[in-house]
């Protein structure tokens, strides 16, 4: 180890042993790379390493903290690819190598992966919108997981059942800030298009929307119920769903997706109607490239960046064996106003409007904000 500057050993122990919070005996464990340092122990030493100027003796630069697996899905919605990428390179700083698992049509199940992760060692397994949020489905395989000593953390889907660390967004309070939204510019018939209703991030969309749309235009639960359409979670299901809405009159769709949002967007053109100058389209994620679309997507903004580093934080906790609370991590999400929302045909009327305790921003991209 080369310090920046010349100062005896034992100066230099008690340096990082004060700057990481740690005894000198724990340095030297660290730096003499012997057992009994938990990771994130580890971890802050060599933060405290770097942050004082000293390198790395080569043995920790090249050692590897392990794999961790981390389960999505599919690829096809941008916002897997985008959760992989923030969970990643988080892994990365933290000295662990990032191995991503995801399920294909036909391919592979979410059991098959978790089994090949766990016979390669893993160190701890990412769950991204996996059967943890089927509501139907048995949660008996993650307490195989507890069995086999093997970390994990969940995103997007909470089950009481399950004890480990979950992280979500505010799916309730989404709905909030898009129906607070779509009212203040004059919709009142709001329809919702989301997923299967077994999915535990849908169950609660339904329930912020019908609480919205009692709270904020005063529609009784069972008539905005009837403004509900249940589809696949993709393009052509989004599509599928919008066309039902403006069937039904509907002004405006919040979609559970921006992929079904596009799909909206094309029910909407397909019966010669406007978006956003006859339909106003709200979708969820805001996905990267999705400011780029025709109009520009209005949609809730999922924290992707903070979600993903807030799972790679617990599970590094649950791996240095101080786990974290078994409970759920909820984080706010963010109203992005862009091109797709507009004046509806009560916009001249007084429409009375509850302020939402969630953000509402104006992107950027797109200063107009439709």
């Amino acid at each position: 180890m080369r310090p920046v500057q010349s100062n005896p050993v034992t100066a230099r122990l008690a340096d990082i042993a004060a700057q990481a919070g740690v005894s000198e005996a724990t340095v030297s464990r660290v730096l003499n790379g012997k057992p009994g340092v938990s990771a994130a122990t580890r971890q802050s030493v060599l933060a405290a390493l770097d942050l004082l100027g000293y390198e790395r003796p080569v043995r920790l630069r090249q050692r590897s903290a392990g794999l961790v697996g981390l389960i999505t899905p599919e690829l096809e919605n941008p916002i897997f690819p985008a959760f992989a990428q923030v969970i990643g390179q988080a892994l990365t700083r933290q000295g662990y190598t990032p191995v991503l698992a995801t399920q294909t049509p036909g391919g592979s199940t979410e059991d098959e992966l978790v089994e090949m992760l766990v016979e390669r060692g893993v160190a701890g397994i990412i769950f991204v919108s996996g059967l943890h949020a089927d509501s139907t489905a048995d949660t008996a395989r993650y307490d195989r997981l507890h069995g086999q000593s093997v970390p994990f953390v969940l995103i997007n889907g909470f089950s009481a059942r399950i004890k480990a660390p979950f992280v979500s967004p505010d799916d309730r309070g989404a709905m909030r800030l898009a129906v607070t939204h779509l009212a203040a510019l004059g919709h009142e018939r709001i329809g919702l298009a989301v997923g299967p209703k077994r999915f535990v991030p849908v169950q609660r969309k339904i329930e912020g929307f019908l609480r919205s749309m009692e709270e904020v235009l005063g529609i009784a639960a069972d008539e905005a119920s009837e403004r509900i359409q249940h589809s696949l979670f993709t393009l052509e299901g989004g599509q599928a769903a919008a066309a039902g809405l403006l069937d039904a009159g509907c002004t405006a769709v919040v979609c559970a997706s921006d992929m079904m949002a596009l799909g909206a967007v094309r029910a909407a053109r397909q019966l010669g109607l406007s978006v956003p100058g006859d339909v106003s389209v709200v979708g969820f994620d805001d996905s990267p490239l999705i400011a780029f679309t025709d109009p520009p997507l209005t949609t809730i903004r999922q924290p992707v960046t903070a979600m993903g580093q807030a799972a790679v934080r617990a599970l590094l906790e649950e791996i240095g064996g101080t786990p974290a609370p078994h409970s759920e991590f909820v984080f706010l999400p963010e109203l992005v106003v862009r091109g797709s929302t507009a004046s509806g045909p009560q916009a001249g009327a007084a429409v009375p409007v509850q302020q939402s305790a969630g953000r509402r921003t104006r992107d950027a991209r797109n200063p107009t904000g439709g």
